[in-house]
């Protein structure tokens, strides 16, 4: 098992940006990682995914406005967020599974992660 500590999270004003990072404890070219989030009195959603091929792969509601990464010589996925919105008001987290010739990287489904962190809060006030 993967251990995920994610950090960046705080309070911003609508339009405010914040950068979220997850370092994890084993080499992230063995795993497939994305953010996943979660308000208040809602199901958990996905938000942003790596694929193979090193580029990003975004739901609907933050294209444009989030840029994810991976730094794997510092075994990091990092959430740039800018534009922020109330509604992306949540806490964050940090998902990673083994990356398999025959499974790969991209999902945006939570089932297909079995590595979490413990999440870090993003508050946006209008």
């Amino acid at each position: 098992q993967v251990q995920l500590v994610e950090s960046g999270g705080g309070s911003v004003q609508t339009g405010g940006s914040l950068r979220l990072s997850c370092v994890a404890s084993q080499n992230t070219q063995a795993y497939c990682m994305g953010w996943f989030r979660q308000a208040p009195g809602k199901e958990s959603e996905a938000v942003a995914t790596m694929e193979d091929n090193g580029s990003g792969k975004y739901v609907d509601f933050v294209e444009g406005r989030f840029t994810i990464s991976k730094d794997n010589a510092k075994r990091t996925l990092n959430l740039q967020m800018n534009s922020l919105k109330p509604e992306d008001t949540a806490i964050y987290y940090c998902a990673a599974r083994l990356w398999y010739t025959y499974r790969r990287c991209g999902s945006l489904d939570k089932n297909d992660y079995n590595n979490w962190g413990q999440g870090t809060q993003v508050t946006v006030s209008s």
